[in-house]
């Protein structure tokens, strides 16, 4: 079981920068693949980043390369999500996420558990 529990997340003008963190209980941080993702109003949660246990390998949606950095630290058993350059766009409800038995959490279907969402909102 792992619990996972979100900070971070506002409104912001565009060009801002914002960190959002996900700090995880229950133990199983360290064998987990974490990911954030995001749902605008209106549309589907997609996907935006992941990362490997040891945090040697991440993905990221073109939307994002670039701009966000996924990181994590599993001492602190946190994820995090640096999100520079920010755009009206990615104004969405953010949500962190643990996958197990994968090496990058990439899809939705593949999360086992969820955060409790933040919003972001970045004006033009």
């Amino acid at each position: 079981q792992v619990q996972l529990v979100q900070s971070g997340g506002g409104l912001l003008q565009a060009g801002g920068s914002l960190t959002l963190s996900c700090a995880a209980s229950g133990g199983a941080f360290s064998i987990a693949t974490m990911g954030w993702f995001r749902q605008a109003s209106g549309k589907e949660r997609e996907f935006v980043a992941g990362i490997s246990m040891s945090g040697r390998s991440t993905e990221y949606a073109d939307s994002v390369k670039g701009r966000f950095t996924i990181s994590r630290d599993n001492a602190k058993n946190t994820v995090y999500l640096q999100m520079n350059s920010l755009k009206p766009e990615d104004t969405a409800v953010y949500y962190c996420a643990a996958a197990f038995g994968i090496v990058v959490l990439t899809s939705h279907r593949q999360v086992r558990y969820w955060g409790q969402g933040t919003q972001v909102t970045v004006s033009s």
